[in-house]
């Protein structure tokens, strides 16, 4: 296919005013999307609206393209005409009724910019950058898709093919787990994929996993990825516009809207969900082109899920007056710049009175704008109808806020505030925990009540005599150390601090084997007792050493546990004759006498041998078969 025939002054010309024009165009309906949504509660409606809109936005400059290749082919291309030439072509002998239509085209070109071709190029350069971005998009989703993704397991595809039935879909859909995604996400237009990332099967409560599938097997049920592609080609192709990506953001911030109140109204507990949400906005890793659940701003999902939505009530009229008189304003600018395009036609149209006029003239192509039409300073026309209201402060319920003042937390954001209200944090639980001399901050909070920390676990753990921060309560409660814990271990005579305790509780140490450890004689610190229960040192292990006559300290035992001494590997080392204390046995093990190289010596002559002498045997190889290393 040869381009060059596409790239010719007819095409170019057009193209380049059809570019211009949505300068304005596309404003004013973004403008008009703006208002058009407004009205509308649910996010079904809006969704509607908002996707009208973007066809509309794409059709604007192929309309415009089309209307002005029409007027190129009424006259053929003047590059440059003087305007004696102009005054000739509108004087056409025959009185030709399409002489000042003419004229005003040849003034038109004659004044047209010669930036237009590269305007268009420009453009082109653009397209293409962007299509290899979308391009390189969809061949990283696709060799992602194939990578480290397994099916789920077959109770995990039960619940799927559930939630599937009352959704009503009937479509094939497969199920996977994968590594490489950290919220659940919808891969594929014909043979859709639903992946499940470990993050979210391991994170997230069964009633949280359900909802968020839901909100996926909902995007299936809606088509949602053929509508995702027609905004990625609306993108690519008008991506000078910053009205076209406000517009697809809002799109996709509908569409996860009516997800989700598919998923709650098939699931219910809107607060599960929204608690849900919070913990994948943390995760928040997916490819742009997938239909991912944790997609979209999520201060206003988990708002609108809660329904606070009396935070966005004073900036939706804000919204509408703004954009009132952004509409006013393209208007305008669209005048101007079809004043600018006509112009000529308004100049070169002859005033001679002998000029004949045929009753069946056609209207012109380009009518030439009327001077009331054109804006001028003291024209009322060219201001808004509506001025702009003062900015109204969003109304949120008192109470609650005001409750947080009065402890101390004035200072918190929306994002913040949001959290804190899905979490149950209120005043009074604020209020309780600082009454035990305990001062977190707003992410503290949040923390100890996601975790159940509350005053009377505070006062407890206290009144058990330890001190402990935010983290460490915190921490605490995670691994549930309680105050009958702390004494239990306290009552054995170890002398505990925060983080002791944890160690403690995380490494499974209770009071029972502290005890145990102690009736065996081994008498040990905290940071000793977790050192032996990491290497799994259990009081029959310090028992059956003893009984062999060995009286290890504490540090002899974990080395000895470490380098894997066992009580039959001792009795073999006793039965062969061999004297030794605890760091020759801890050493013969490391070098690997084994009674297989023991009866190797002794074949070799060597009977009377010392431990220390076999070790040295052991190390310089003396032993060792051709060829063994």
């Amino acid at each position: 296919m040869n381009f060059s025939n596409w790239l010719t002054p007819e095409v170019m010309r057009p193209a380049g005013w059809a570019l211009l024009h949505f300068l304005w165009q596309g404003t004013a309906l973004a403008a008009l999307a703006t208002v058009a949504m407004a009205p509308f509660r649910k996010a079904s409606a809006r969704y509607v609206v908002a996707v009208g809109i973007l066809l509309l936005m794409l059709a604007a400059p192929v309309a415009t393209f089309f209307y002005y290749r029409a007027a190129e082919a009424v006259t053929p291309w003047v590059d440059s005409a003087p305007a004696a030439e102009l005054h000739r072509v509108a004087d056409w002998p025959g009185g030709d009724w399409k002489a000042p239509e003419r004229a005003a085209v040849v003034m038109s070109r004659s004044a047209a910019p010669d930036l237009f071709p590269m305007m268009v190029q420009l453009w082109l350069v653009g397209v293409a950058i962007f299509s290899l971005r979308s391009a390189g998009g969809f061949f990283l989703l696709e060799r992602m898709r194939r990578r480290q993704s397994v099916p789920v397991s077959g109770e995990l595809r039960e619940i799927c093919l559930a939630l599937q039935h009352h959704l009503g879909l009937t479509r094939a859909i497969r199920y996977a787990q994968c590594r490489w995604l950290d919220a659940p996400a919808v891969i594929g237009w014909f043979r859709p994929i639903v992946f499940l990332p470990f993050t979210a099967l391991t994170g997230l409560s069964e009633a949280q996993l359900q909802v968020v599938i839901a909100h996926e097997l909902a995007h299936i049920k809606r088509l949602d990825s053929f509508v995702n592609a027609f905004q990625v080609v609306v993108e690519t192709l008008l991506f000078y516009h910053p009205a076209v990506w406000w517009l697809n953001k809002r799109i996709r911030l509908e569409r996860e809207n009516c997800c989700d109140d598919a998923a709650i109204a098939l699931c219910g507990n809107a607060v599960e969900y929204a608690r849900a949400l919070t913990l994948m906005e943390e995760w928040r890793v997916a490819p742009g082109l997938a239909m991912a659940v944790n997609r979209g701003p999520l201060s206003a999902r988990i708002t609108r899920l809660l329904g606070m939505g009396n935070l966005r009530s004073g900036i939706r009229g804000i919204g509408l007056t703004s954009s009132a008189l952004c509409l006013t304003v393209a208007m305008l600018a669209g005048n101007a710049i079809f004043g600018i395009a006509h112009k000529a036609s308004a100049q070169a149209t002859p005033s001679s009175p002998s000029t004949p006029a045929s009753p069946a003239r056609p209207a012109t192509p380009h009518p030439p704008a009327s001077k009331s039409s054109l804006p001028t300073k003291a024209s009322p026309a060219i201001a808004p109808q509506n001025p702009p209201q003062a900015p109204v402060q969003p109304v949120v319920a008192g109470s609650y806020i005001e409750g947080l003042k009065a402890v101390g937390l004035g200072q918190v954001d929306v994002d913040e505030l949001i959290a804190m209200k899905v979490q149950g944090v209120t005043p009074e639980y604020v209020r309780g925990i600082q009454e035990q001399g305990v001062h977190p901050g707003v992410d503290e909070l949040i923390a100890m009540k996601v975790q159940g920390v509350t005053p009377e676990y505070i006062r407890e753990v206290r009144a058990a005599g330890l001190t402990v921060s935010e983290e460490e309560i915190i921490g605490m409660k995670v691994q549930g150390i309680n105050a009958d814990y702390i004494r239990g271990l306290q009552e054995l005579g170890l002398k505990l601090d925060a983080d002791d305790a944890i160690g403690m509780k995380v490494q499974g140490v209770t009071p029972d084997y502290v005890r145990a450890m102690k009736a065996e004689g081994i008498e040990t610190s905290g940071d000793e007792i977790i050192g032996m229960k990491v290497q799994g040192v259990t009081p029959e292990y310090v028992r059956q050493i003893r009984a062999l006559g060995l009286k290890p300290s504490v540090d002899e035992i974990v080395a000895m546990r470490v380098q894997g001494v066992t009580p039959d590997y001792i009795k073999t080392l006793q039965a062969a004759g061999f004297k030794f204390d605890i760091d020759e046995l801890v050493g013969a093990k490391v070098q690997g006498i084994t009674p297989e190289f023991i009866e190797n010596a002794r074949a070799h002559g060597f009977n009377n041998l010392t431990l220390d002498k076999l070790i040295q045997l052991r190390q310089l190889g003396i032993l060792d078969k051709k060829g063994e290393i």
